[in-house]
């Protein structure tokens, strides 16, 4: 089936959720991996925040670091995140040949386009993308973490935990593929109601159980669903990597909104 194409997916934060300057953004990035806590963790998954980087930055450095030390590296990534500014039914592709970031441009993988868009709630809407930042944010990191990959990216609009689970299945791949999805956890809540919000959100997604789970725990909270029966059906096991909200990086702590990070990985063969 044909299907139009259309350039590159220009970069629509920089500037505002991290340096528009690409010195500047190498220099961040690399030095938020730098900082990171280690954790001996080979993931095939991620969640990771999606805020402005001296917000969730620290947080999401704690899930990058650790496929900065991945040997090989993945060189396929696929990349998932919610819809803030356009409504719409399944799955957004963004009708492109690659993204760009000032760090330079990522090219999508067009073989896991076409098997992507054979799912009946798979579509195209550059308007989704457009502005989209839950998406855009994470690339950065990537191509510090990564170096030369290709990716998938997806803006994930009503979609049922598993439509969700369906996609990541067709292209869940072997260690080559990587998969991320974007997600920040409770929003404007006071400090201490946050931690606690967030620390049941983090219990849950440890349990691989999203059944409770709303966007008022987690605004990626579609992506985060299906990402948990896909992790349940390919015998992952989750782990926490970081749990912090903008009150404890760099905000007050009147209305906060949360942050974790989460790896998922191949159950230990006993």
């Amino acid at each position: 089936m044909a299907h139009s194409v259309h350039g590159v997916r220009r970069a629509a934060v920089a500037g505002a959720f991290y340096p528009g300057d690409a010195a500047q953004l190498a220099h961040d990035v690399d030095a938020l991996l730098a900082h990171a806590v280690p954790h001996q963790v080979r993931p095939k998954a991620l969640i990771v925040p999606h805020a402005g980087y001296i917000y969730s930055g620290p947080i999401a450095a704690s899930a990058y670091a650790a496929v900065a030390a991945m040997q090989p590296r993945p060189t396929r990534v696929v990349l998932l995140g919610p819809s803030h500014h356009v409504g719409f039914k399944g799955l957004a592709l963004p009708g492109v040949d690659a993204l760009e970031t000032p760090l330079g441009v990522i090219e999508v993988d067009a073989a896991l386009v076409e098997r992507v868009r054979l799912f009946p709630f798979v579509g195209e809407s550059q308007l989704a993308h457009r502005r989209e930042h839950s998406l855009e944010v994470q690339l950065p990191f990537l191509q510090r973490a990564l170096g030369t990959f290709t990716v998938l990216p997806l803006v994930v609009g009503l979609a049922g935990p598993k439509e969700v689970a369906r996609v990541l299945d067709a292209v869940w791949g072997g260690p080559e593929t990587l998969i991320v999805v974007s997600s920040d956890l409770s929003h404007y809540l006071p400090f201490e109601q946050a931690r606690a919000v967030d620390a049941h959100t983090a219990e849950r997604i440890g349990a691989l159980d999203g059944t409770e789970l709303a966007s008022e725990q987690a605004c990626g909270s579609e992506p985060v669903r299906g990402l948990l029966v896909a992790a349940r059906e390919h015998h992952l096991t989750a782990q926490l990597l970081d749990l912090r909200n903008s009150g404890e990086t760099a905000g007050d702590r009147v209305r906060v909104v949360g942050y974790g990070a989460f790896a998922f990985s191949p159950a230990e063969k006993a």
